[in-house]
């Protein structure tokens, strides 16, 4: 396969077929710098060298009643982890405070539980109307699944954007969890595109899926348009159905990535949860192919200490996209 000149047919308007998607993830790892040089001329030719850095928040920590197989924080999960409530405004816009002196272009407000409540979305609603005045920041809400009604309030509130991963292939959903549907997921994305929310939707790779569910999933993202796909791929958690799974390695997980650029060529590809544990040492390669990535830690794992991230992409030489204003003084 000639990579570079499949590249050039993606920028041209090609849509992968799927023998071809196929052939990426089993890609020879002798093969696996011309097809990341291939991935990057995609990533140049929509975002040049610009990195957006994305920082979550973790709005309420446990207590879901969602039986995930990959979540600490399951109804199934007997992980040892933080368990609190939702927290107040005043806790959502101290982390705002810190994304914006972190240079942070997408705050990310993310609650457990199968759905939001009222006072959720209230309290959600009330911090983003502040953040707005005072920092600018761009902001995404994930607190699962969505009515209509909420969406309308949190766009009005001025939420940009609305997470919720379809995280693997229909085929493979039911393997992962059973209480909620793959459609159910899918209804979500809908709602919130529907209410004017930019759609972040992606996966999370290495949970025993085959290659065909991997590419299956690029495809579905593809279909519902998500603006945003975070990739991640599985630190699988003692204590989770998926405890001790252990089915990556660096060099496969480049080649996903290399995947969803090359269906998804023209949106912000996102290395999520898990880059370091799989990434390791090869994640600046990953920004060759992704321009986005998350600062800081997630839910409940930590992530890489954010000086070594901004160290390695002065290293790239590559620039974080952040375009927001200044805060105003009390």
């Amino acid at each position: 396969m000639n990579w570079n000149t499949l590249a050039q047919e993606v920028i041209d308007g090609k849509l992968l077929s799927n023998e071809e998607a196929l052939q990426i993830l089993h890609t020879d790892d002798d093969d696996l710098l011309p097809l990341l040089h291939a991935a990057f001329t995609i990533r140049k030719h929509y975002y040049g060298k610009k990195v957006k850095l994305n920082m979550i928040l973790n709005a309420k920590s446990g207590y879901c009643p969602e039986n995930c197989g990959y979540c600490s924080q399951s109804s199934i999960s007997s992980a040892p982890i933080e368990k609190y409530p939702f927290i107040t405004k005043e806790e959502i816009l101290e982390g705002a405070k810190k994304a914006y002196e972190n240079q942070i272009g997408t705050f990310c407000i993310v609650a457990s539980g199968r759905g939001p409540t009222r006072k959720d979305v209230n309290v959600v609603s009330e911090a983003v109307k502040e953040i707005k005045e005072q920092y600018g920041l761009k902001v995404c809400a994930c607190l699962g699944l969505l009515k209509d009604e909420q969406a309308e309030q949190l766009k009005g509130a001025g939420v940009d954007r609305y997470n919720h991963n379809l995280n693997t292939s229909a085929r493979h959903h039911d393997y992962i969890t059973t209480s909620h549907t793959y459609a159910d997921r899918v209804n979500t994305v809908e709602i919130a595109k529907k209410h004017g929310l930019s759609p972040c939707s992606g996966a999370i790779v290495g949970m025993r899926e085959t290659k065909q569910d991997v590419v299956d999933i690029a495809y579905a993202l593809h279909a519902l348009d998500a603006d945003s796909i975070p990739v991640n791929f599985l630190n699988a958690i003692d204590g989770t159905k998926l405890e001790g799974t252990k089915d990556l390695d660096t060099r496969y997980c480049l080649k996903v990535l290399a995947l969803f650029r090359f269906i998804n060529p023209t949106k912000e590809i996102r290395i999520a949860g898990g880059r370091e544990v799989n990434l390791g040492s090869l994640q600046p390669f990953g920004l060759y192919v992704a321009n986005s990535i998350f600062v800081g830690d997630y839910l409940t794992t930590e992530g890489q200490e954010e000086n070594a991230d901004y160290l390695m992409l002065k290293d790239l030489g590559f620039e974080i996209e952040f375009d927001q204003k200044a805060p105003q003084c009390n």
